[in-house]
């Protein structure tokens, strides 16, 4: 990664967000040859990273959106990708939603549960319109991977067993308002056992075997997302292998495969650039406090999640502390007990593999306002979401006096 972080802080001030949209076109691309010899669809999962403009980048090299809002089906349309490339998954969709969806005709709804198929296809007949459906099935298979982002296994919300998946199927089958055309299975994030993946693929492309012979016809077999990327020293499972236990899995079957990458598309592009304001030492314990905090990237407080950290200055003087931020809350830290050079006041901090579940997961919690996000593509940046104001904060609101 070749940025002037230094010149981006002075040109767009601190904290913010910088992505390397270079890095992005690479991780697309490793991917999408991977998949050559199938047809395949890689569905950018938006809510990695919904900015605009990186949706866009993603749609311009080919990319369609897996999507668990109407709002980011919406971000898709609105740059560019088309609707038979958008799939709408998620636990519990309103009404509403799923009737914009049926109305926007996009590829199809990713169904994870009996009752979330009955309001469907309830609203389907309402509007006179077909559904075309994707179950999402629980494999039971244990993802190897913090289980805060573990999703296969039955005691997470997502998905149905198998029995359960075929009675939806056959539901589908004989019902005028729904039309089976999908089968999914995502296990979970951050993946470095491949494994796992296999063992998840071959049960679901057996089960669509099954539901071939009692003449119901997938056209898509969706394998979700889930590859790690490296935070700290992670090993990662090779694209190639990935891809081709995939595709050993699916012999006889003339189905298209869908993946849902986020973090390995955007996860190392970002880096988020905080300024030290000042240290204090408490007894013996030495912080460091930045003016990033929680509310920008919460995933150190919310999963105790590791984030490489670099002092950009030249001191070689090394020494334990917490690495924190403004806000109230002790929450609000970025490391603990981490070896950083003593710093000065507005010594420049990096914290890596921030381009995703970063800034989308950001708040404005002590009515503090969210960052600018910064592009740079070819060697030359661009701001792609302005720093919040004081009036936009309070925009939506109303005074009662």
């Amino acid at each position: 990664m070749n940025i002037n972080f230094k010149e981006l802080a002075n040109k767009y001030q601190t904290p913010y967000y910088v992505y390397d949209f270079d890095h992005i076109t690479e991780q697309y691309t490793q991917l999408k040859e991977a998949f050559k010899a199938r047809k395949s669809l890689v569905a950018y999962a938006v809510k990695a990273n919904s900015n605009l403009s990186v949706i866009k980048h993603l749609a311009n090299l080919g990319a369609g959106a897996d999507c668990v809002s109407i709002g980011e089906v919406k971000r898709a349309l609105k740059v560019g990708i088309a609707p038979y490339k958008i799939i709408f998954s998620g636990v519990g969709k309103l009404d509403s939603e799923i009737r914009t969806a049926l109305e926007l005709d996009i590829l199809m709804i990713n169904v994870e549960s009996d009752a979330e198929l009955n309001r469907v296809e309830s609203i389907a007949c309402e509007l006179d319109k077909k559904a075309r459906i994707s179950i999402r099935v629980n494999p039971n298979i244990d993802p190897k991977t913090h289980p805060y982002i573990s999703t296969g296994l039955h005691e997470n919300k997502f998905g149905v067993d198998i029995d359960t998946a075929k009675r939806m199927f056959i539901q589908c089958k004989n019902s005028e308002n729904l039309e089976p055309v999908g089968i999914h299975c995502h296990i979970g994030s951050q993946l470095t056992q491949l494994e796992p993946i296999k063992e998840s693929v071959k049960i679901v492309a057996d089960l669509i075997r099954n539901l071939k012979a009692i003449n119901i016809e997938l056209s898509f077999m969706d394998i979700g997302g889930g590859l790690a990327i490296v935070y700290e020293d992670e090993k990662l499972i090779d694209t190639n292998e990935y891809a081709q236990s995939v595709l050993d899995t699916m012999f006889g079957l003339d189905i298209t495969v869908v993946c849902e990458p986020g973090r390995f598309l955007v996860g190392n592009s970002g880096v988020f650039i905080t300024k030290v304001l000042y240290e204090k030492i408490n007894g013996d314990k030495r912080f460091v406090i930045i003016d990033g905090a929680m509310n920008d990237l919460i995933r150190p407080a919310l999963y105790n999640a590791y984030h490489k950290v670099v002092v950009l200055n030249d001191n070689k003087e090394f020494s334990d502390c917490n690495l924190v931020g403004p806000v109230c809350e002790s929450g609000d830290f970025f490391a603990k007990n981490i070896e950083l050079p003593k710093t000065k006041h507005n010594d420049l901090v990096a914290i890596y593999s921030a381009g995703a579940y970063c800034f989308t997961m950001a708040s404005n919690y002590n009515s503090r306002g969210k960052v600018a996000e910064i592009a740079v593509l070819n060697g030359e940046d661009r701001l792609i979401r302005r720093r919040e104001t004081f009036e936009d904060l309070i925009a939506l609101e109303e005074e009662y006096l």
